[in-house]
């Protein structure tokens, strides 16, 4: 009878089970109980993987013999697709890889070669071993793929920063995971660009200055260049445009033209100002030692005024500053050349938050003015160590050779890009051009509905270099002489996805995630009272509990 009882309460039991799981296929619930919330997708997120129709597929070259900050940064990445999986029905798949697998170093490097020329940076790290130490090349990315690879994007998942302690870019790059492959698969399943262009027609930087950041930019949008100058017509085909950039003019801009940008805003275009406060320029040094900043007679300050914000015709130096090569006992030597500042981000807005160094050069400083309705955010500044000088500047390339003057650096955190955000009021409120009104394509609006710019005080940000010998483009932010990659290119990426993105994607950015690093001194000091712990104290809890176990059954079967 007993036995019959248990094998129906089995049965039951197994019965359950199955039932529980049948409806549970039915309906989805997770908790995270992590402070952070590291394990919740944004809306976002979700919303963009839920209308996933195809198996988006990452192969992570994060496999191997890696040291402990990129073991967290592998599981960060696992559990970040395993969640993207869940939302996404399925549609997410994804495998490790160890591209050192392979004892042959040939095909190593093979391998190395092909990740290089798919777009993966890798990245070098030291390693003790008998002799001293190693360095090692690893691939901390990933490549994407999407419809059986019919499209292909490279995902680098460890995000380098100079000056910037390893721990924290680890900590920084895992912040990111969730940005990073979120904007890789809305890459992958784009099936309509929106349209962007660069304009000409004021001595904006010629295509092949342009050309890293428009390759960059063509993952997202359909880039394209349009000439303003004299021709009002042309007001139909950039109000198509879902962003201009204005990058680094050098020719005054007339009336016409300023209008044209006027409406294209009132009519809730977005534009991405790269506007030089001064002109001053390297090749003016090769010429001679010494040459003078002047003011950049542009005839734009009365229109940024309008918006709410001026650009000063000065000149920012900082400690914090890029290097150029020199000539020292007949050796060219890398010196620090306060005019090339290394901007760094003022705030954790998503545009510059965990963003590598922005370099700069001949930059001016900006000021925002009290415009009703407009909200504004400083985005890149110059460091504590700050000097500025008003036009006309001279500038001496020997005081490159001088101890600086610490006390002139006592300006800090200059600011030189802002975010304008709001509903601008019209430059010809208030005096419209006149015969305007007779062109038909013409509809004046003295007021825009709420839309946004960014104004940066310096055109070289967007400039990559160019090898003359070959008219072939460096990536945007490679500096040629420290070999060094900064921030520029994400830069103006994130900026330009900020003025187009209505998605909310790019607000993942700031999301900021909690890593909790182990104190050295703390573990070095107390590490044998918690091996000692971690040794015995389970024994012993083994121990009381049989010892329980023990009594208790003499206890119940003692007669």
């Amino acid at each position: 009878m007993k036995k019959r009882k248990d094998i129906i309460q089995l049965l039951l039991s197994v019965a359950i089970i199955l039932l529980v799981n049948f409806i549970s296929t039915f309906f989805f619930l997770r908790f995270d109980l992590t402070s952070d919330k590291r394990y919740t997708l944004s809306p976002a997120t979700k919303e963009m993987l839920g209308k996933l129709d195809d198996i988006v597929y990452f192969k992570i070259y994060l496999e191997g013999d890696l040291p402990a900050g990129f073991d967290r940064l592998k599981t960060s990445t696992k559990e970040m697709l395993y969640e993207m999986r869940v939302h996404s029905h399925n549609n997410i798949e994804y495998e490790f890889i160890n591209p050192n697998e392979s004892p042959e170093k040939k095909k190593q490097n093979e391998i190395a070669l092909q990740l290089m020329q798919k777009g993966l940076t890798p990245t070098y790290i030291e390693q003790k071993v008998e002799a001293g130490t190693s360095q090692q090349m690893i691939f901390p990315g990933a490549i994407a793929s999407y419809k059986s690879g019919n499209k292909e994007f490279a995902v680098q998942l460890f995000k380098e920063q100079v000056g910037t302690p390893s721990e924290m870019q680890l900590s920084n790059s895992i912040q990111s995971l969730e940005y990073e492959i979120s904007t890789t698969i809305r890459k992958l399943t784009m099936d309509m660009k929106a349209k962007i262009a660069f304009t000409e027609g004021h001595g904006e930087l010629d295509s092949v200055y342009v050309a890293d950041i428009s390759k960059a930019l063509s993952d997202y949008y359909s880039v394209s260049r349009i000439k303003l100058q004299g021709k009002i017509k042309n007001i139909e085909k950039i109000n198509q445009q879902k962003a201009i950039i204005i990058a680094k003019p050098d020719s005054f801009f007339t009336e016409q033209n300023k209008f044209i940008i006027d409406q294209y805003i009132m009519q809730g275009g977005k534009v991405l100002w790269l506007v030089d406060g001064v002109y001053a320029s390297m090749d003016s040094l090769r010429k001679a030692p010494e040459t003078f900043a002047i003011k950049f007679p542009l005839g734009l300050d009365n229109q940024l005024f309008r918006y709410g914000v001026r650009i000063n015709s000065n000149l920012v130096m900082d400690l914090r500053s890029g290097v150029i090569p020199v000539p020292v006992n007949n050796k060219y030597k890398l010196m620090p050349w306060f005019y090339f500042p290394l901007l760094a981000q003022s705030n954790n807005h998503p545009i510059v938050n965990n963003l590598n160094l922005v370099k700069g050069e001949f930059a001016s400083t900006i000021d925002t003015v009290n415009v009703s309705g407009i909200k504004k955010t400083f985005l890149l500044s110059t460091s504590k160590y700050t000097s500025v000088q008003n036009t006309p500047a001279k500038i001496d390339i020997r005081t490159i050779f001088e101890e600086p003057d610490t006390r002139i650096f006592n300006q800090a955190y200059k600011p030189v890009a802002v975010l304008l955000e709001g509903e601008f009021q019209s430059l010809y409120k208030n005096h419209p051009l006149p015969g305007i009104d007779s062109i038909p394509q013409v509809k004046f609006k003295e007021k825009n509905v709420a839309t946004k710019m960014i104004v940066v005080a310096n055109g070289d940000i967007i400039k990559n270099v160019v090898q003359q010998s070959t008219n072939r483009a460096y990536p945007l932010g490679y500096d040629i002489y420290s070999q060094q990659i900064y921030g520029n290119k994400n830069f103006i990426l994130n900026a330009v996805n900020y003025l187009c993105d209505d998605s909310g994607l790019l607000e993942v950015r700031s999301r900021e995630l909690k890593l909790r690093m182990m104190d050295r001194k703390k573990v070095s000091e107390e590490k044998f009272k918690w091996q000692a712990i971690n040794t015995s104290v389970p024994i012993l809890l083994i121990i009381i509990f049989g010892i329980i176990q023990a009594v208790i059954r003499k206890k119940k079967f003692t007669l």
